[in-house]
């Protein structure tokens, strides 16, 4: 079994991005190939960059940064969650990015956006980007919920119609391939 962290980037009072990040949360479990973890960002409350060494010296001196580091070396694939604001992904995300560099290498991510007519797609291009730089390989196959709002009930429950969830299935059969390929990747230490 992989172990998939997802990664919920919206850290606003009255954020919905967790409710993204559960339904996809159970998405993944529901798939039998990942030991699922969501990462909220809220939650993790990294302040912004404060470490005095270049994150590829891994010489860290902060707890926050050690624990932050720890989650994510140990993940085998990520599935990033991110709305999108002023056509971009949430800066705690770019943040929580910046903290690290080896823990992301050789690694598969999957992207759910969500927004409003855009469905969060100029955010996850630009995340697309950015990931490449840290050595991590952003899939084609992604989930996209415009008008997303319409989406979540009075219970706060995100309920995905069905070209959502044959998105989600298409997404988790190319994160497997991908993960399975990068780790011969990230065992070749040569």
């Amino acid at each position: 079994m992989y172990k998939l962290k997802i990664i919920s980037s919206s850290v606003r009072p009255g954020r919905k991005g967790p409710v993204v990040a559960k339904w996809i949360a159970s998405m993944a479990i529901q798939n039998g190939n990942f030991d699922v973890e969501v990462l909220d960002l809220g939650e993790v409350n990294l302040p912004m960059m404060n470490e005095p060494q270049h994150p590829s010296l891994k010489k860290y001196e902060h707890e926050h940064t050690k624990k932050w580091s720890a989650k994510i070396d140990e993940a085998d694939a990520f599935i990033f969650v991110t709305a999108e604001y002023d056509f971009n992904y949430p800066a705690p995300l770019r943040n929580a990015l910046e903290y690290l560099y080896l823990e992301w290498g050789y690694k598969a991510a999957g992207l759910v956006s969500y927004g409003n007519v855009s469905g969060g797609t100029r955010a996850a291009n630009s995340l697309k980007a950015d990931l490449s730089t840290f050595k991590v390989v952003p899939l084609y196959e992604a989930v996209n919920f415009p008008f997303f709002q319409d989406n979540i009930n009075d219970q706060d429950e995100f309920l995905a119609n069905e070209i959502s969830v044959k998105a989600a299935a298409d997404m988790f059969k190319e994160l497997i391939r991908w993960t399975k390929g990068l780790k011969s990747i990230r065992e070749d230490k040569a």
